[in-house]
């Protein structure tokens, strides 16, 4: 059992963290890597690595940029290994079905906490135990402490 506390970050909190670096996810991506296991697994690795190739993003970075930090940020996350039967038994639990991969994730991996910038994550907050939380929620939060 890990004695560090684990973190999932969704997708739009990991690309505005890459895409801006005076950003409040930049800063969430900064603290959580500093303080927490953040935790991925193989399809929000896969969902951040197609979003992080579309051409919009050029105008940023260019896409050579955007590997080097798929690269950096996959080898600092811990690959939390997900089957399809595990993800077929949650069942339905998100509004939208792109988004319940990271449901799954923390609660697979026994996150506490879920950043996210989605409003249909946002709005389930809390899931069970875990919280979900947008950027500038969880930073708040950590203020609190």
């Amino acid at each position: 059992m890990s004695l560090v506390e684990r973190l999932v970050l969704d997708t739009s909190t990991v690309v505005s963290a890459m895409l801006r670096p005076a950003s409040l996810p930049r800063q969430v991506f900064l603290h959580a890597f500093a303080r927490y296991e953040v935790c991925v697994s193989a399809s929000t690795l896969a969902e951040f690595e197609k979003v992080l190739t579309r051409p919009k993003f050029n105008r940023y970075l260019d896409q050579k940029e955007r590997l080097a930090f798929y690269n950096l940020y996959r080898k600092h996350a811990r690959l939390w290994p997900i089957t399809e039967s595990e993800e077929l038994a949650f069942g339905k639990v998100c509004r939208d079905k792109n988004d319940q991969k990271f449901l799954i994730l923390a609660a697979s991996c026994g996150a506490k906490t879920l950043i996210s910038s989605d409003a249909d994550l946002l709005v389930m907050q809390p899931w069970g135990e875990i919280s979900i939380l947008s950027p500038s929620d969880f930073l708040g939060a950590l203020q609190l402490r």
